[in-house]
């Protein structure tokens, strides 16, 4: 196929997506019309040329492969603790940490060191003694070795071949580099907040991915399971894309299920988002 109708017809399937990709995504017509009435007209996306991804619950595992380390490492150590219990503890300091940041309590900080401030005080709370420095490095590094969902590699290779893809995570670059050679994850580049030292939800995030690819906001999707993280892009300019994932915070604290007027396209997953942007 000539580069022309190449492009004509991954236009014409952007648009078909815009109309009916909510539906197709959720198989459910009451969900559709709801998603259509809260989105409005449908934007176009056919200048999309980058997708950026929320990495932490869109595109990895977070919370089973932390706990799955830590419970290795009680086991191994002969102590009773709860691996699921401890990362969702480890994850609820997660905003906490950063924002002591944003109010000048702590310096620009990678989320390693984040992470790794956190962990010292969990392993306290959760009567975890005599770990050797080694050994808290290592599990401080669990988030290094996350496993993605079933669908992520295979849906980001073929998004690659029609779309610039990275990742656009508050990660710092190591942990995402590093994390992306574990889950044989494809990027382009690797893109977020280190970058420019702010975390998301903040504008300078999101900015900063059309600023680094030399694109418009609008030639740029970010695709996330989080609807405040697509929000916040939305509201710079990026184009959106929702994924949803199941259970991602465990018991008691609900993912969120159903895309809103932050999205422009929702998908079943990768692989469906390809197929609806023509990739």
């Amino acid at each position: 196929m000539a580069d022309e109708d190449r492009t004509i017809s991954r236009r014409a399937a952007l648009r078909a997506a815009g109309s009916i990709g909510v539906g197709i995504a959720f198989g459910d017509r009451e969900v559709a019309l709801q998603a259509a009435q809260a989105s409005g007209p449908r934007a176009d996306l056919s200048t999309v040329k980058a997708l950026v991804f929320d990495v932490f619950g869109t595109v990895v595992d977070w919370r089973n492969s932390v706990a799955r380390e830590v419970a290795a490492l009680a086991k191994q150590k002969g102590l009773n603790v709860d691996g699921a219990k401890f990362a969702d503890a480890w994850r609820a300091e997660y905003a906490p940490s950063m924002n002591r940041v944003r109010r000048g309590e702590l310096p620009w900080t990678r989320l390693d060191d984040l992470h790794r401030l956190v962990l010292d005080k969990l392993l306290v709370d959760f009567a975890i003694p005599g770990l050797s420095e080694g050994e808290k490095v290592v599990l401080n590094r669990a988030w290094h070795r996350l496993q993605p969902w079933p669908d992520v590699v295979s849906g980001l290779t073929r998004l690659k071949k029609g779309f610039i893809i990275a990742p656009l995570s508050n990660g710092n670059i190591a942990l995402m580099t590093n994390l992306a050679r574990h889950a044989r994850l494809p990027w382009d580049c690797v893109l977020g907040a280190e970058l420019v030292r702010h975390y998301k939800p903040d504008r300078e995030v999101y900015l900063s991915a059309a600023d680094f690819l030399d694109l418009e906001p609008a030639d740029v999707m970010m695709v996330a399971a989080h609807l405040g993280d697509l929000r916040a892009a939305k509201g710079v300019g990026l184009r959106t894309a929702f994924v949803a994932r199941p259970l991602e915070y465990g018991p008691g604290r609900a993912a969120d299920s159903k895309p809103d007027s932050s999205v422009d396209l929702a998908a079943r997953d990768f692989m469906d988002l390809a197929r609806q942007l023509g990739a």
